[in-house]
């Protein structure tokens, strides 16, 4: 079965493009990488290409760099209707002009959003192989409507890494690993891999990624683009395969901030979910306040790692990017992080007890052909399936199928706690006592190595409260350690999502930190072939 699904995803686009790894360099003939979207708009408005030029483009990029070449493995399926939906777009461009600036782009969503294009859905689990819902998540449909072409669906951690604390980051039963384009044997992060990884090696111009703690923030620092986890509730989660309704959200993944405000704007819609209700919820045109003085004005905390020597390497990378900000006439006023006791152990009882409510709702709501139809059965499945268990095991979805029903008082208990703790006794906390009007922090360190033994270690982040208050954060890239991507990380209050886009944005254009990736296969490899000889005793 899972053989049969390989084979039904394998690429019938576009021919393979020769690739010459030798140099450690690989592009496509036509670099698709090389043009922001809003390059490609203004491209298509010129005919100067088609959207069916595009789709061919990407997608023998994709072909020839994900498939073979360094075999990047960020693309889990491409869309067969993709070709078809350009063709139709292209006609409407000729016949009645663009519905905005994402007609006729392809873009590329994350394996646990649902479309009505003949894809499936699966998380990256070989139980899912049949969840072909022919629907269209509500942000799916909003790229639709706004002339987006589904192009395909991205790699991802399987489950959105949360079904064990030992999983590899990037993994996968369906897709493989996901290699990072920077440097081959690096993580790229989870659980957004495959977005992240993808934009960042011009496989599409923007990708959504979703996030619970850190699954858009770290894959987007780690592979060197811009991502931004949105305000909950913004985006609505129906028909997104869930962990917890509390902190979950789809957010915009792209290589500059540009075409990240753009994509949100899309994603958005005609009108924000607002889920649930908030008088700050309202739409707004995230373009409008990206002008190079943005800065000029705000006070901005700084956040630092703690202890500092944690990830030292940081320290001169984040210092610039810090300049940076003084340089367009921010002040900067250095912060610490407030003791939160017990903000982690009541973040860790709403993941656990929401996962298994929430995924047994949607499993439940599954196509008839799924055979698993609760956790409880998932866990059964995979212990029959050598193939899911081979790198690492569920521990995770095993303490959360012992979790009791959401009406427990623990649970209810941990929920208002960890809100409190992250929101009004953190985030806010912190802009008010200092009057601030957002709060950097580097995103994370660089690219841990791969490690399907131990699984992926974490060095450190600042993801947790704006994760579990539910506010935005944005990461823009701030430099580089030996080709390796970082990530400098703009937090804010809820709704704040135009004032991150703002000073992310007038950040970019004085640091110019983004780097192209260049598929070096290892650090230490490539270092020791530039070393000296070592002379003969």
């Amino acid at each position: 079965m899972k053989g049969s699904l390989r084979a039904s995803l394998r690429l019938s686009l576009g021919m393979v493009v020769a690739l010459s790894m030798g140099a450690g360099v690989a592009h496509a003939a036509d670099e698709p990488d090389t043009r922001t979207l809003s390059e490609l708009r203004a491209d298509l408005d010129a005919r100067k290409t088609t959207s069916v030029e595009l789709v061919q483009a990407f997608t023998r990029r994709i072909d020839a760099i994900d498939r073979n070449g360094p075999q990047l493995r960020s693309i889990i399926a491409i869309n067969p209707d993709a070709l078809n939906q350009a063709r139709a777009l292209d006609k409407e461009l000729q016949t009645k002009g663009p519905r905005g600036p994402l007609h006729g782009i392809p873009v590329l969503l994350k394996d646990n959003i649902e479309t009505a294009d003949p894809m499936p859905t699966t998380a990256g689990s070989l139980a899912l192989i049949g969840n072909v819902t022919r629907r269209d998540a509500p942000i799916a449909a909003n790229l639709r409507a706004a002339g987006a072409i589904i192009l395909g669906k991205t790699n991802l951690s399987e489950w959105a890494n949360f079904r064990s604390r030992s999983s590899t980051s990037g993994w996968s039963a369906v897709g493989g690993l996901t290699k990072n384009p920077h440097v081959l044997d690096r993580t790229p992060c989870g659980s957004s891999a495959g977005s992240g990884a993808a934009v960042a090696a011009g496989l599409a111009p923007v990708a959504i990624g979703t996030e619970t703690d850190g699954s858009i923030i770290c894959p987007s620092a780690m592979n060197g683009v811009v991502g931004l986890k949105p305000t909950l509730g913004l985006l609505s989660g129906k028909y997104i395969i869930p962990i917890s309704h509390s902190q979950d959200t789809a957010g915009p993944m792209a290589t500059n901030v540009k075409d990240a405000a753009l994509f949100l704007a899309a994603l958005v819609g005609d009108a924000p979910a607002c889920d649930p209700p908030s008088a700050g919820c309202a739409k707004s045109d995230y373009t409008k306040g990206l002008v190079p003085t943005a800065l000029q004005g705000k006070r901005i905390g700084v956040l630092r790692f703690d202890p500092p020597g944690r990830n030292a390497y940081v320290t001169p990378v984040y210092e610039r990017a810090l300049n940076h900000l003084k340089e367009g006439g921010a002040t900067l006023i250095e912060i610490k992080l407030p003791d939160l006791p017990g903000l982690d152990e009541a973040e860790d009882v709403v993941l656990h007890a929401e996962f298994k409510a929430d995924l047994n709702a949607y499993l439940a709501g599954s196509p008839a052909k799924i055979g698993v139809r609760s956790l409880e059965q998932l866990i059964e499945f995979n212990k029959k399936t050598p193939a899911e268990l081979a790198l690492f095991g569920q521990d995770t979805f095993e303490k959360a199928n012992a979790m009791p029903p959401l009406s427990d008082a623990k649970y209810m208990t941990a929920r208002a706690d960890g809100k409190r703790l992250a929101g009004v006794q953190g985030i806010m906390k912190m802009l008010a006592e200092h009057q601030l009007d957002l709060i950097v922090a580097p995103s994370t360190g660089v690219a841990p190595r791969v490690d399907s033994i131990n699984g992926t270690r974490s060095p450190g982040s600042f993801t947790s409260l704006p994760a579990v208050a539910g506010y935005p954060h944005l990461t823009v890239p701030m430099g580089e350690l030996k080709g390796l991507p970082l990530g400098i990380s703009f937090i804010g209050a809820p709704w704040s999502e135009d004032v991150l886009l703002s000073a992310g944005y007038a950040f970019e254009q004085r640091a110019k930190a983004r780097i192209v990736p260049k598929f070096i296969p290892s650090i230490e490899t490539q270092e020791r072939a530039f070393a000296p000889a070592v002379p003969s005793p």
